[in-house]
């Protein structure tokens, strides 16, 4: 079998898009739009990569960093203009080369084996993919002659009108000999009205000289194109319809599934539970048992076997068995959450790992924390995590009672068998089975409110002012 190569076309600007970002790097589920194609090239086993950049190439170049070779198109000179741009790189070899577009993210590793193997199999020297749209308007047609034979592809600009009631429409992709594609590109001539050079030129010129065949798209959406916002959102319901489906027949039970976002590398085991209004992207880990949502959203979460999380927010974070998350709970920057936790009501976790069993039920923040195990957070309390220039760490041991409303001021560190006043403000380590009480006495002091506070006037019912008897508001006397 000859050796595969891929040319990647990513150059372009996507001023439909109305963004700053280069149109191929635009998010699609949370993931850039030429990640989808990458990915489907690298599973085909094809042995180079090669995407053509230009306008704000650094993005593209950080993201698929050491994943591909970039070739450089200087100047926006048309599809031509841009394959030649890899001359350099693949000129010499021999081969088949698959030429894409780094804005058709539906084009997936099966669609991209076939059209090798048709090609191979054919024993073409050019296969052009075509397919049958049912509203061709936007894309070139296929031109063929009465034998069926591709004669050339025609923009939709310069159709006539008999040629525009064709459906059989160019749809970009092409799989074309690697010694011939690069003498061919050199012949391609400057459009005179666009000012560009078309790949889609390579058809006439190799149809009398050459095997020129075609391979026939019938599943339309796979080769949707990306130019605007809406297509963008065409090609994410294609695509979430497509992975629900797929996890769905694994075992996965989805309750109003058009409600729910699955990103395209996420990996959820059979009985899972999710509910509405869900969305689970990057590279995510959902393990048996588990139940997510409703109003949840994870990303780059890994979440173990039973773990239940509700109305809350997951980011670069695991959880692990048996725990529960939320309602109105926050994960984030690698929150590594122990067993059979309870991470409650408002609730943030920055940075930290818990041990097995402890608790935070409700309007606690645990940042840059190293929790153990059987550690109980009281209603209010804190580990105060920043002096105004730099995070410091908190240590906290096993079996800790934290009482309400505590500040643990870091650096610090609380051994085992703790038990923490509640309202302490905590500034120096507590050694093992202290109690620790780090708050003012009380002190009350009989009548001296009347120094402080004016009683109020109050209109009663039937109209006459009086003082009322006891004081509502904390006002300093004249």
């Amino acid at each position: 079998m000859a050796a595969k190569y891929a040319l990647i076309l990513a150059a372009g600007k996507g001023t439909r898009m109305r963004t700053e970002l280069p149109k191929c790097a635009f998010p699609i589920l949370k993931k850039p739009m030429i990640e989808y194609i990458v990915e489907g090239v690298e599973k085909s086993g094809v042995e180079k990569i090669v995407v053509v950049v230009g306008h704000q190439r650094k993005v593209l170049e950080d993201l698929l960093t050491d994943r591909v070779t970039f070739a450089y198109q200087e100047e926006q000179l048309g599809t031509g203009h841009a394959a030649l741009s890899a001359a350099d790189i693949l000129k010499e070899k021999a081969g088949t080369t698959i030429i894409l577009l780094g804005d058709m993210p539906l084009v997936n590793e099966t669609l991209i084996e076939k059209i090798f193997l048709s090609h191979e199999k054919s024993e073409n020297d050019l296969t052009v993919v075509s397919a049958d749209f049912k509203d061709p308007t936007g894309y070139g047609r296929i031109i063929r002659d009465k034998y069926g034979r591709i004669h050339s592809i025609v923009e939709e600009t310069d159709c006539t009108e008999e040629e525009r009631q064709i459906t059989e429409v160019n749809t970009g992709l092409y799989a074309i000999d690697n010694k011939i594609l690069f003498d061919v590109l050199e012949e391609i001539e400057k459009n005179p009205y666009k000012g560009e050079y078309y790949l889609t030129d390579i058809v006439e010129i190799m149809r009398d000289d050459y095997r020129v065949g075609s391979f026939v798209i019938r599943e339309e959406s796979r080769v949707m194109g990306v130019n605007d916002l809406y297509a963008i959102s065409r090609v994410e319901k294609f695509l979430r319809d497509e992975i629900n489906k797929r996890h769905m027949l694994a075992g996965v039970y989805m309750i109003n599934p058009e409600t729910i976002t699955i990103g395209h590398n996420v990996s959820i085991d059979g009985n899972v539970t999710i509910n509405p209004n869900t969305t689970i992207t990057g590279n995510s880990t959902i393990k048996s048992g588990a139940v997510i949502g409703p109003n949840t959203e994870i990303h780059n979460g890994t979440i173990h076997k039973d773990v239940q999380v509700k109305h809350s927010l997951l980011y670069d974070s695991t959880v692990h068995e048996r725990t529960t998350v939320g309602p109105f709970a926050h994960l984030r920057n690698n929150a590594n959450i122990g067993r059979d936790n309870r991470i409650g009501n408002f609730v943030e976790v920055k940075k930290s790992a818990t041990g097995a069993g402890t608790k935070a039920s409700h309007l606690a923040y645990i940042g840059d924390a190293e929790v153990g195990s059987n550690v109980n957070f009281g209603c209010g309390s804190i580990t105060v995590n920043f002096d105004g220039k730099e995070k410091h760490l908190t240590k906290i041991g096993d079996d800790v009672f934290i009482g309400c409303n505590t500040n643990l001021i870091a650096p610090i560190d609380i051994a085992d068998n703790v038990f923490i006043a509640a309202g302490s403000t905590v500034t120096e380590n507590v050694p093992a089975w202290a109690l620790a009480i780090a708050r003012n006495r009380q002190i009350n002091k009989a009548d001296y409110a009347k120094n402080l506070i004016r009683p109020k006037t109050v209109k009663p019912d039937n109209g006459t002012e009086k003082e009322k008897k006891a004081p509502t508001s904390l006002k300093k006397a004249d």
